[in-house]
């Protein structure tokens, strides 16, 4: 990509764009000690710069009618974070953060209200034996010969290319890939390009993205599409075999996005649980007092342009969920689910050969 082309990449211009927006702070004359101008000021930056406000129905000025007249000048710090942390909390967004130095605040529901359908444990146990290869934040090894699997948990955890070689080298003999997401929280979307690009040989949609150009709720771009490219000549890639993906509710921002692309790849399957969604891209700022909120900034569309905010379903007939009390007694239902259409597969393919 040359200089010029790197400058008009969608992606590019976005990061220009939240850098300019992540520099400012509303801070309107606030003493950093004046409890009501620093909810004021809280409330004003999600107003102003959130973007799920419609998608999800929510009245703001309600959300200030309700939580402002529990602030006044003599609010001490510890109540002024738990109530404007309450109201954050009416977003209902994972991406929605407000720190200080004393606490964090999450919203933990968007997880928390659903099955888990995955224990570490269980697999690491029962299917893995304890005895898996390791590398790039990844685990992964052979089940029945045939059928390639891969644990990856964190897209915070940097994939370097030649590991990926090595990974798909040595599983380059199996006819089915299991690739494993399971509570995987996100992280950076670099690690989704990477990963992609072994599983495609053209030019694939990765969706759009849109941004707020002005303090209005309504106030947006129109859309920038993205794309992924194929891996560079000479790299190990896995291209035509059956996927299986699996997913559970734990499934977050880059993880949701990275399911969102995969399913609409022609060998690729998803089963488990629907994600947990977390469609934004987030930005920061901060408060006059010094403290930092995060929130969603711009929407990441799926390829085909709908909201994936609120999480990837799997595919027709594979939505599976596993109790707390089988995955304690050694039985993991969505990767048994997995494990057997894989089998299913290699007894098709064999069949025709």
């Amino acid at each position: 990509m040359s200089k010029f082309n790197r400058f008009l990449n969608p992606l590019f211009i976005l990061s220009l764009i939240l850098l300019t927006l992540s520099s400012g702070c509303i801070r309107e004359d606030v003493e950093p000690t004046d409890p009501v101008g620093n909810f004021d000021a809280l409330w004003n930056l999600i107003d102003q710069r959130y973007c799920y406000f419609d998608q999800k129905n929510i009245d703001w000025d309600e959300v200030y009618n309700t939580y402002r007249p529990l602030v006044d000048n003599s609010t001490s710090d510890l109540q002024l974070f738990a109530i404007c942390s309450q109201m954050l909390d009416c977003l209902k967004d994972g991406h929605v953060n407000l720190s200080s130095l004393f606490d964090t605040s999450y919203y933990r529901k968007w997880w928390s209200d659903y099955p888990q359908d995955f224990n570490l444990r269980t697999l690491q146990q029962y299917y893995l034996n304890f005895n898996y290869h390791q590398t790039s934040g990844i685990s992964y090894t052979i089940f029945d010969e045939k059928i390639g699997y891969m644990y990856y948990p964190s897209f915070s955890s940097g994939i370097g290319q030649t590991n990926l070689d090595y990974i798909l080298a040595i599983l380059s003999d199996c006819e089915v890939l299991i690739i494993d997401i399971r509570n995987n929280g996100g992280g950076l979307l670099t690690n989704i390009r990477t990963l992609v690009s072994r599983f495609i040989t053209d030019e694939t949609p990765g969706g759009y993205i849109i941004h707020k150009t002005g303090p209005a709720h309504s106030d947006f771009s129109s859309p920038y599409s993205f794309s992924y490219s194929p891996a560079p000549d000479g790299r190990i890639t896995w291209i035509d075999k059956p996927i299986i993906i699996l997913t559970n509710r734990s499934c977050y921002s880059a993880a949701n996005n990275f399911v969102a692309i995969m399913k609409t790849l022609p060998n690729v399957t998803v089963a488990g649980a629907k994600t947990g969604g977390g469609g934004g891209l987030p930005f920061s700022s901060s408060l006059p007092n010094g403290w930092t909120v995060r929130m969603s900034a711009s929407p990441i569309t799926a390829p085909d342009g709908s909201d994936s905010e609120f999480g990837i379903e799997p595919s027709e007939g594979c939505e599976i969920h596993c109790s707390d009390d089988e995955l304690a007694n050694g039985t993991d239902a969505i990767l048994d689910f997995a494990i057997a259409r894989a089998r299913q597969h290699i007894e098709e393919m064999n069949s025709q050969n």
